[in-house]
């Protein structure tokens, strides 16, 4: 899909076609982040759909698609791209017998590109997500920030090298620590918070199709009275989404059983497992019959 001439309801749409659900707000944000032709900033919690979003957007606007996952500790090295220092000793040893210029080992031949720079020369418009930008340190969020508002990048002994494409840039947090401020100013800011009921049973039909309607609206609505529940870790949609498909596997008629055989696939941690049991599973029957037939 092009970029020219597009509505908010086309935007819909096509993330639709390709199983993602958005809403208004979602929607909006790609639409002026084109417009603008800013970077997004999403926040929200684990498991919403933040990643999942960037990659859909590269599939629906027909764009390579490029990733840099953070974690900390990550340099620039990793981000951008370093020196193949292998293959410049075995230049430099035969340089000694043979006619090789040494100082062609800082030539781009010897350099092993990474995501940022792969994105930057990219001949085709491309999607660049930068993922948990949160877990990078300040100086390397800042380097990202001043490369992408410059649209350039330096590298020592290399030389410069300018953005060749229409990159669509796309950062995620789960806010582990505060962004710097500059960071917030040059993006437009969209969070992403746990979807409504209504939201997530679309969600789910959309990744399961074939999956009971009756099913899934009781697990959405088993999934949102856990998110109640003060517990180490929420499940996140992608957990609803393969509950769905663990319970359908198992088998719905003693729904209450396949449901506890399966409180893994959602809740990643034993004692919220204990808890999601005994304050909701062993609950819902009393609350609603439909549990146990």
């Amino acid at each position: 899909m092009q970029v020219e001439n597009i509505s908010i309801k086309d935007i819909d749409k096509s993330l639709l076609n390709e199983n993602y659900v958005s809403n208004n707000e979602i929607s909006t944000t790609i639409y002026l982040s084109f417009l603008l032709r800013k970077p997004m900033l999403i926040e929200g919690p684990p498991g919403v759909g933040k990643t999942e979003l960037a990659k859909v957007m590269a599939k629906t606007f027909d764009r390579d698609f490029f990733r840099i996952q953070c974690y900390e500790g990550i340099t620039f090295e990793q981000i951008v791209g370093e020196w193949n220092y292998q293959k410049q000793l075995l230049h430099l040893e035969a340089a000694k017998t043979e006619e090789y210029k040494e100082d062609k080992i800082f030539e781009e031949e010897f350099f092993i590109r990474r995501a940022l720079l792969n994105a930057f020369l990219n001949n085709k418009d491309s999607v660049l997500l930068i993922d948990e930008i949160d877990k990078a340190d300040e100086e390397v969020e800042s380097f990202l920030l001043q490369a992408l508002g410059e649209q350039e990048i330096t590298i020592n002994d290399l030389g410069t090298f300018q953005l060749q494409n229409d990159l669509l840039v796309i950062l995620t947090s789960n806010s582990q620590r505060s962004l710097l401020d500059e960071t917030k100013d040059r993006c437009l800011f969209l969070y992403i918070p746990y979807p409504t009921v209504k939201r997530e049973i679309e969600i789910v039909k959309s990744k399961i199709p074939e999956a009971n309607d009756e099913t899934v609206s009781k697990i959405v609505k088993i999934v949102h009275d856990i998110r109640n529940l003060n517990l180490m870790k929420k499940p996140s949609v992608r957990g609803t989404v393969d509950w769905v498909k663990s319970v359908s596997n198992l088998g719905e008629k003693n729904l209450n059983k396949s449901l506890k055989s399966s409180v893994g696939v959602a809740i990643k941690t034993e004692s919220d497992k204990k808890r999601v049991i005994k304050d909701i599973l062993d609950k819902q029957w009393i609350r609603y019959k439909w549990l146990i037939k």
